[in-house]
Parts: C-alpha cells; sequence; structure tokens
C-alpha cells in the first residue's frame, strides 16, 4: 500500500472540487493511504505584498516538510516534468516512499523550496487554480495506480 500526503497552500473551497477529490480518495482506499494536510495560505494586498506572502507560504511549507525528512516530496511546478499518465505511474511505482506532493498557492512555490527540492512534475502547460490542480493530481493518482495494477478505468 502507498502512503501518500498531498500538502497544499489553503483550503479547497468549491463543492464540485472537493467532491471529486473526495470520489477519487474513495476509489484509492484499497491502494492508498492518502492523507491531506492544508497549509494557510498568506493574505496579499498588493504587487509589494506577493513577495513577502509567497516568502511566508514557503516558511511553512518548509516547516511542514522538514519535519518529513524520510519522505520522498514532489513538487507540482509549472516547469517540472511531464508525464503521460502511463509515465507517471511507471514513476510513481519507482520513487521511494512515503511521499508527498507539494501544491503551492495563488502565487507558486517560493524559490528555496524549488531548490532545496529538485523533483517537480507538471500537470499541464496550462495553469490551473490550486483547487483543480488537487483534483487533477488525485485522479492521476487513482489513473496511475489503475494502470499498474491493470484495473479497467484507463483505456
Amino acid at each position: 500500500m502507498w502512503n501518500i500526503t498531498i500538502v497544499a497552500i489553503g483550503k479547497v473551497k468549491e463543492a464540485y472540487f472537493r467532491d471529486a477529490i473526495e470520489e477519487y480518495a474513495k476509489r484509492l482506499g484499497p491502494y492508498v493511504k492518502l492523507s491531506f494536510q492544508e497549509l494557510k495560505p498568506e493574505p496579499f494586498y498588493g504587487a509589494s505584498d506577493k513577495m513577502k506572502a509567497k516568502k511566508l507560504e514557503g516558511e511553512r511549507l518548509s516547516a511542514f516538510l522538514e519535519k518529513r525528512p524520510e519522505s520522498h516530496v514532489v513538487i507540482l511546478d509549472e516547469h517540472g516534468k511531464k508525464y503521460s499518465s502511463i509515465t507517471f505511474a511507471k514513476h510513481l511505482e519507482k520513487i521511494s516512499q512515503p511521499i508527498i506532493f507539494v501544491i503551492g498557492g495563488s502565487l507558486g512555490i517560493d524559490e528555496p523550496i524549488l531548490k532545496q527540492y529538485k523533483n517537480s512534475i507538471s500537470l499541464s502547460d496550462m495553469t490551473f487554480p490550486h483547487e483543480m490542480a488537487r483534483m487533477v493530481l488525485v485522479e492521476q493518482i487513482y489513473r496511475a495506480v489503475t494502470i499498474l495494477k491493470e484495473k479497467e478505468y484507463h483505456h
């Protein structure tokens, strides 16, 4: 059984995203111990606040990750490596556990974290709201598991 944590800045506010995430999490139940950790987003009120807010969110992420040195950290980043669903499944199968996927907030992920944790993936060339990214990630983890277990889902 895989042990996967998804840590994200902010909460999932939209019910339709929450419902989809919960559905895929339920489907993953027999195969993956999946947990979610939501960290507080930092408010910002203008361009001058953005860098400070991003830095404070980065400090929260760092504090969370430093308490879990045994985990394999995967950052979701627009410049990360792109995978097909099949190659993502193979990648997931190879990486050590426990696994922590990190999703930044609306400002992205602070540069020191990107430098410290070199393993990053991109879900798409397009940018998604963090709530949608979380839903897509959980669905892709489910798809990867069904590919590896040869279950009917990925055609």
